[in-house]
């Protein structure tokens, strides 16, 4: 997918030994390269295909000329109609370049699906007479939630405490330094663990300064490393909530794998996170880049007697998930309009 110089972690590849995602597909596409970008628009062309509907999946403008050359070739080529799945309209960093790539990509799509209401509203801001029709991130129930031993788990942690969990990429927009900063205010009212678990694409030595001068070594575990799918489960089995300290944010798989395993959710108010996470329903919303009101909010899951409760609703909330449905009348729609 991307260059390997400018790749900031070690692969690019599932190296699970289980991969939840275990769809036979075809590697054609190698971003930087046009040639592929032809062999991929052929192979999609052949008569036996010949598809009305192209779906391409965006996150990143890094895919932009590409995406935006073959939706082009694929309408010119076979008449289909293209449907982007916008995780996000631009990249964190949001730089010129970034708008650039985006509009040129998504210029190209015919209609959109996104996954949450303010993805929804840059999306028709952007492209007011493309059809846009939102849908939502599924419950992550796939990483087998029943299937954790959660004292045993915890024990091969070294996890003797309630445990607060920070689970995916370290990137900056993701916020791990407020919750580092929290923790000493959190400590003195609540006797916790702080479990942080990912690869990191930010320099970890800063981070690592950060918990040497708050003094706080002893009450975080850092696993700093790729997890494979079937690892994915136990440190959300081993964890009493989950917290996502973001910056920024469309909205985030983490809530959904979390709400999978029964925990509830600390937010910040970014993106479409709230749209997910019910204030003191299925957890706590926070402002964020503020470590004083995201401190308060776990020592209050831990301390005011909300989190059965709160657990409960989320038990509910993933009994209850429509997403797949949701996503389902979307494709629908957009067939019905293409063959029109």
């Amino acid at each position: 997918m991307y260059p390997s110089l400018l790749f900031p972690s070690k692969t690019q590849m599932n190296l699970s030994h289980d991969p939840v995602k275990n769809t036979p597909s075809r590697q054609i596409i190698d971003s930087v390269n046009p040639f592929s970008w032809i062999e991929a628009v052929r192979w999609i062309s052949q008569p036996r295909r010949r598809p009305d509907l192209v779906v391409f999946v965006w996150w990143n403008p890094f895919f932009g000329i590409c995406y935006g050359v073959m939706a082009r070739m694929l309408k010119r080529r076979i008449g289909a109609r293209i449907v982007i799945v916008c995780e996000n309209v631009v990249s964190h960093e949001n730089r010129f370049i970034d708008r650039f790539l985006t509009k040129f990509a998504l210029s190209s799509a015919n209609y959109f699906m996104v996954l949450s209401g303010v993805v929804a509203s840059r999306v028709q801001s952007l492209f007011p007479r493309t059809p846009v029709r939102q849908a939502a991130l599924p419950i992550y129930d796939c990483y087998n939630p029943s299937g954790v031993d959660r004292n045993a788990v915890r024990d091969s942690l070294g996890l003797t405490r309630p445990t607060v969990l920070f689970f995916g990429y370290v990137r900056e927009y993701k916020g791990l330094v407020y919750l580092l900063r929290a923790m000493p205010r959190i400590l003195q009212e609540v006797d916790v663990d702080l479990l942080v678990v990912g690869e990191f694409y930010d320099d970890r030595a800063g981070y690592d300064r950060v918990i040497d001068e708050l003094g706080i070594g002893e009450r975080v575990r850092v696993v700093a490393e790729h997890v494979p799918d079937e690892s994915v489960g136990d440190y959300f089995g081993a964890a009493d909530v989950a917290v996502l300290p973001y910056v920024s944010a469309t909205q985030s798989g983490i809530t959904q794998i979390a709400f999978a395993f029964g925990l509830p959710v600390i937010s910040t108010n970014v993106g479409g996170l709230p749209e997910v996470v019910r204030e003191a329903e299925t957890g706590y919303i926070v402002k964020p880049e503020n470590e004083r009101e995201l401190a308060d909010a776990v020592v209050r899951y831990f301390t005011s007697g909300d989190a059965p409760r709160m657990k409960a609703n989320v038990v509910k909330e993933a009994q209850r998930d429509h997403a797949g449905e949701l996503m389902r009348r979307a494709v629908q729609d957009f067939l019905e309009m293409a063959r029109s």
